[in-house]
């Protein structure tokens, strides 16, 4: 999921005039910046906030009224981000409407807007897909932890148990992290290639997952 936000993001970036789809700490700053200074695509990157919030409760109704610890919640949320991701894919940019480009943007920041949510609700023991600065922060915070524990006594059990819950926490948390940035890269690549037409891999990766949860148990217990 992590490689879906930072491809889906990387894309969209260069599609739309340096727009983040994946997160809302840029289009807040555009926001709050406009009364001092104008921005380009002002519209579209303050339109995010909302739109990006109603994607989240619309997943919300989804995973409470399918239950949190019910596969369906998992496998619809999937589901509908894939025809999100498919319906932006779908959409030709190509043409320089802005009509066309808001239609675009609002099917991207819609799918992120569920991947949040849905992963905040169904998958919250994996941490964020999306938000690379929290994840950077406990990164941070789990290798100086790694270092300072080098330096304890490892007889000592409340060591070992913070030892271990440390290295748990880190591993969580560098995989999403290397596959936001893999995803950036790939999404870059495959933008300057085909356009948003890239976006077929991803829909690809989020159609897999769903088909897996259907078949799986990848749920939070």
């Amino acid at each position: 999921m992590a490689f879906v936000a930072g491809y889906v993001d990387s894309c969209t970036f260069l599609a739309f005039a340096g727009l983040f789809v994946a997160q809302m700490t840029g289009s807040l700053v555009v926001a709050g910046s406009e009364l001092v200074a104008k921005n380009d695509g002002f519209l579209i990157k303050v339109l995010a906030i909302p739109i990006f919030f109603a994607a989240g409760v619309l997943t919300t109704i989804i995973v409470r009224a399918l239950g949190s610890d019910s596969r369906r919640a998992l496998v619809a949320t999937l589901a509908l981000e894939a025809a999100l991701l498919a319906g932006l894919a779908c959409v030709d940019v190509s043409s320089g409407v802005t009509t066309v480009t808001s239609v675009a943007v609002l099917f991207d920041l819609s799918a992120m807007g569920v991947q949040s949510a849905s992963v905040r609700l169904l998958l919250v023991q994996y941490g964020s897909t999306n938000v690379m600065t929290t994840n950077t922060t406990q990164l941070a915070i789990d290798l100086t932890d790694m270092l300072l524990a080098l330096r304890r006594n490892p007889r000592d059990a409340a060591w070992g148990l913070s030892d271990e819950r440390t290295r748990v926490a880190l591993a969580r948390v560098a995989p999403i992290m290397l596959g936001f940035v893999a995803g950036t890269v790939a999404g870059g690549l495959a933008y300057t290639s085909i356009g948003l037409n890239g976006l077929v891999f991803a829909v690809g990766i989020v159609a897999t997952l769903a088909i897996w949860a259907v078949k799986g148990t990848w749920l939070r217990r």
